[in-house]
C-alpha cells in the first residue's frame, strides 16, 4: 500500500554544550521500507531518534514530517508515528490491556482491539494482558512496548534498540513483525546490532556527521 509520509532532515546539528553529537546531517525518509540508524553505544542514536519522534529539537536546522504533502504540526506527530523505546514509559499499576486502552483515549483514537491482540498474540503475552504491568519482566514489558508503536497502524515507526532484553524466540518475532509492517510504512531502527542493520536498506552513521 502506498504510504504518502515523508519525513526531511535538513542541516541538522545537535550539541549538548561544548559536545557536538552531530552537524550538516541531511536526508529524507520516504516510501514504504526499513531504514537504519547507526553508531556505538554514546554516539548520538537516540538524541536523533528523539529530534524525528519530535521529543527534543535539534540545536539548529530543521525536521519536517509530512503526510499527503501537507506538513504535520508537532502536536499531530502522535497521529501518525509509533515508537518503541527505552526511555517509553509504561504505568505499572495498570495492566497491560489498560495500559493500551488509555494510549489509545490519549492519543485520540478508538482503540484497535484487533490489531493490538494481534501482535500481544504474537509474542505469547496476550494470556497475560489481564495482569499488572508491575508483574512483567524485562522482556515481556518490551513486548508490550511493539503493541503500543503498531497498535494505531502509524505512517512511520522508530525503533530504538529493539531488541533489548528479548531472546532469540522475541527477537524473531520482531524481525518478522518489521518485514511486515515495512510494507505499509517507514520503519526506522536505530541500533549497534549487524542483526537489526541488515533488515535495511539504507543506514544513516553517525560518525559520519561529527566532523
Amino acid at each position: 500500500m502506498e504510504n504518502n509520509y515523508t519525513v526531511e532532515a535538513i542541516n541538522l546539528k545537535k550539541v549538548f554544550g561544548r559536545r557536538l553529537i552531530f552537524k550538516d546531517l541531511n536526508y529524507k525518509f520516504e516510501n514504504n521500507g526499513i531504514y537504519g540508524i547507526a553508531g556505538a553505544n554514546g554516539s548520538g542514536k537516540s538524541t536523533l531518534v528523539k529530534i524525528i519522534a519530535g521529543v527534543t529539537a535539534p540545536s539548529a536546522g530543521k525536521l519536517v514530517h509530512s503526510f499527503n504533502d501537507v506538513v504535520v504540526k508537532p502536536e499531530s506527530l502522535h497521529d501518525h508515528i509509533g515508537l518503541v523505546s527505552p526511555y517509553l514509559v509504561l504505568y505499572d499499576e495498570f495492566t497491560a490491556w489498560e495500559n493500551l486502552s488509555l494510549f489509545a483515549e490519549i492519543r485520540g483514537v478508538s482503540f484497535n482491539k484487533d490489531k493490538a491482540g494481534s501482535i500481544l498474540k504474537d509474542f505469547n503475552i496476550y494470556d497475560r494482558k489481564d495482569d499488572y504491568v508491575k508483574t512483567y519482566s524485562s522482556g515481556m514489558k518490551q513486548r508490550l512496548k511493539f503493541a503500543f508503536a503498531f497498535m494505531h497502524s502509524p505512517q512511520m515507526v522508530i525503533l530504538d534498540e529493539p531488541i533489548s532484553n528479548l531472546d532469540n524466540e522475541g527477537k524473531e518475532t520482531v524481525y518478522n513483525l518489521i518485514r511486515t509492517e515495512s510494507e505499509n510504512a517507514i520503519i526506522i531502527i536505530a541500533s549497534n546490532e549487524d542483526t537489526d542493520l541488515n533488515l535495511c536498506s539504507s543506514v544513516i552513521t553517525i560518525t559520519d556527521y561529527k566532523n
